[in-house]
């Protein structure tokens, strides 16, 4: 497996080899043992399944606050996303900042969001289906959104806000500057 580091620290793009031949391919997309011989977080509680019916849905920005705070390993198993962190953590260089990536099926690829940074991504193709583990259980009570749309992000997503197929929490989640500092203790 490749491991690839990006600009925000401790998101990581992970490319898993595969062996292929006249019938698909083979992929180990997750081995404990290679993510702890890199630091990496090993201790997956969950897993969690999206479907998008329509391209141009847009699922985010999410994340979850201490001390449920998660890190979560996405990849997409059918489809293609543009996929986005945004890193929460008010000490950190890159504050502010977001990272974004295309995910597919046919490219294999994941992302390691490491705790204290923001997820969301964007259905480039009708049904996608994106698979993600996390580190923490689901907690409604810990449960935050990040504006998906924030100017202050300056996230250039592949469609605009009136193409975009949104839930109505998502629409709700407030900007960066109104966000408290939740990762204050460097979680």
């Amino acid at each position: 497996m490749e491991l690839v580091t990006t600009s925000i620290p401790g998101l990581l793009v992970l490319r898993p080899s595969r062996a292929t031949d006249e019938r698909g391919f083979f992929s180990e997309t997750y081995r404990r043992s290679f993510m702890e011989e890199h630091g990496l977080p090993v201790e997956w509680v969950q897993d969690n399944h999206s479907l998008s019916r329509r391209r141009g849905t847009v699922r985010g920005l999410h994340f979850q606050v201490p001390p449920r705070a998660q890190a979560k390993l996405v990849r997409v198993v059918v489809g293609r996303v543009f996929d986005v962190a945004v890193d929460l953590r008010r000490a950190s260089p890159s504050y502010g900042r977001h990272a974004a990536f295309e995910l597919s099926a046919a490219g294999g690829e994941q992302l390691l969001v490491p705790v204290a940074c923001a997820h969301g991504f964007c259905t480039l193709e009708d049904d996608t289906e994106v698979l993600y583990k996390v580190s923490e259980y689901y907690s409604p009570d810990h449960d935050r959104g990040l504006r998906w749309d924030d100017p202050a992000l300056g996230i250039t997503w592949p469609v605009t806000a009136a193409e975009a197929v949104l839930s109505a929490r998502d629409r709700q989640h407030p900007p960066l500057a109104a966000l408290p500092d939740y990762f204050a203790e460097g979680a």
